[in-house]
This record gives structure tokens, C-alpha cells and sequence, in this order.
């Protein structure tokens, strides 16, 4: 594709269906002339005055944290960081499995060389206000009814893709492309098959080896 396609990703760090997504984005990055600005959306947030099941609404309590931590980080260092601090989470918490948020806050910081006290952020809702500006942005672009990831695509907004899988060099390409020509049609909204299977990351499979080693 010769034009440079401007790309917007929000994401929540713990969403396993945003991170395939990210992932993916990030090899488009090889193969494709792209711009991607990146933004934090969150499921804390997104599902706060939904009936959810019991056990999801627990786990999204813990979900505040590395998303208000990303906020406090950007405001203090710039948007820049966003990006690589998602990465550093990421890598985390669906490739080696942390399931302790506050540790993979401290490891996340640490790993991209930003000041530990920025954890502190992740138990206040000092920075709550952004956050909701942000996750706003990205939802009302797509409505109330979807979750995460959410991709602008030159400007025309989606939820997903969701994959399951992380396509690579010209595959990830061929997806991408076929992604910008849909956004590209006003009139189109969505389409949508029941899922058959969870996402499946081959670096945890490596991450294990490594820890078993």
C-alpha cells in the first residue's frame, strides 16, 4: 500500500484479545508503511455499571492498576512511553504468567527504565480522570456494546480484529490490508463468527521452556 495509514490501538494491558491484536499490529509495522499511536482503554471501566458474573467482576478489580499506572506514566514522561510500557506488561502477564498486578507493574517500570514511585499510581484514582478520557475516545468510536481492542484505521473505528493467532511478515500484511479496505466503506460495520478457540501465544510456550531449563 503506498500512503502511510495512520493507526489507533486501545487496548487494556490484561486483555488477552488486544494483545494478539498488538502483536500483529506490531508486524504489520514491518511489512507496512503505518503510524500507530497507542491508548488505554479499560475493562474496569468499560464493564463498572454492567451485571457481569461475580468472578469476572473480581478479577477486574485488580484490573485498575496497570492501566492507571500507564496513564500516570505518560503524563509524567509522554505519550511515547505507552507503547513499550504496554509491551513490558504484556510480555508479563500473557507470556510468562504473572498473575500478581503489583508485580508486574514493578517488573514493567523496571523493564523499560521508568522511576519505580509510578507504581504508586496504580492505588489511587489520582489519574482516573485521563484514564476515562482516554478509554471515552476510544469507546465512543465504536459504542458501549464491544470490549477490547478497539483499531482506528485512518480514522474509521473497530472493535477487533480479533485473532486468536499472531500472523507474521506478508500474512500479517494481508490481513492489515484487508482490515484498511473494509474501514474504508462508510456503509460497513461488522462481521462475526462464533470463536473456536482462545488466544494461543508461542513465546509462553518459550518462557516456559526457559523457567523449566
Amino acid at each position: 500500500m503506498s500512503e502511510k495509514t495512520s493507526v489507533d490501538f486501545w487496548f487494556d494491558p490484561i486483555c488477552p484479545f488486544a494483545w494478539a491484536t498488538s502483536r500483529w499490529i506490531l508486524e504489520v509495522e514491518k511489512v507496512r508503511d503505518i503510524t500507530v499511536n497507542w491508548h488505554v482503554m479499560s475493562l474496569a471501566v468499560l464493564n463498572e455499571d454492567k451485571d457481569v458474573d461475580p468472578e469476572y467482576r473480581k478479577g477486574l478489580e485488580s484490573a485498575w492498576a496497570p492501566v492507571r499506572v500507564i496513564i500516570a506514566a505518560a503524563e509524567a514522561h509522554g505519550e511515547a512511553v505507552i507503547g513499550d510500557l504496554y509491551t513490558a506488561m504484556g510480555e508479563l502477564i500473557h507470556y510468562e504468567g504473572v498473575k500478581d498486578r503489583a508485580q508486574v507493574v514493578e517488573r514493567a517500570l523496571e523493564r523499560v527504565g521508568l522511576p519505580a514511585e509510578l507504581a504508586q499510581a496504580a492505588e489511587t484514582d489520582a489519574h482516573d480522570t485521563a484514564l476515562r478520557a482516554s478509554h471515552d475516545e476510544g469507546i465512543s468510536k465504536v459504542g458501549q456494546d464491544v470490549g477490547t481492542p478497539v483499531v482506528a484505521l485512518n480514522g474509521t473505528a473497530f472493535f477487533g480484529p480479533v485473532i486468536t493467532r499472531v500472523p507474521e511478515g506478508e500474512e500479517a500484511g494481508r490481513l492489515f490490508d484487508a482490515s484498511v479496505t473494509l474501514a474504508s466503506f462508510p456503509y460497513f460495520f461488522e462481521i462475526k463468527r462464533s470463536r473456536t478457540e482462545n488466544p494461543q501465544f508461542e513465546q509462553a510456550k518459550q518462557f516456559e521452556q526457559a523457567n523449566a531449563s
